[in-house]
């Protein structure tokens, strides 16, 4: 199956905590670093997930956020150090790429908040992703 998701990457489950509808998974990635899924209990039971399985973490573009240093007091568990690789800008919205340990995210972000931030190839950044925007999906 082809997906038009371009944030995949690859991950070992290292924990699953189940509730009555949703359940959180916690997956180290192939760089090293920890990012949590939340996801329904259902998911979780149809795709077999548990400790140790391997998964892809996929994120949409548009749902991984940029910020120049890590960020305190913020509900947002997924925050992942990068660097900036390129920048495309239109009119009004722009990608940039992040190259992380393991591989390479994508965030579609405001022509904006591209100047706002000052990024260009080279900038340190960390991409802020919402444990609720995180799929899983195994091989």
């Amino acid at each position: 199956m082809s997906l038009s998701i371009r944030n995949q990457i690859p991950g070992t489950v290292t924990s699953v905590t189940t509730g009555e509808a949703m359940a959180t998974v916690r997956t180290r990635l192939s760089g090293g670093q920890e990012i949590t899924a939340a996801i329904t209990v259902d998911a979780v039971k149809e795709l077999g997930l548990a400790e140790g399985a391997a998964v892809r973490v996929m994120v949409k573009s548009t749902e991984v956020a940029l910020a120049t240093g890590p960020v305190s007091g913020l509900s947002i568990r997924n925050q992942i150090p990068g660097t900036v690789t390129e920048v495309a800008a239109g009119a009004a919205m722009a990608t940039v790429k992040v190259s992380v340990d393991g591989g390479e995210l994508t965030a579609a972000i405001t022509k904006d908040a591209v100047a706002d931030l000052g990024l260009a190839a080279g900038s340190k950044v960390v991409a802020l992703v919402k444990s609720t925007e995180v799929s899983l999906a195994t091989a």
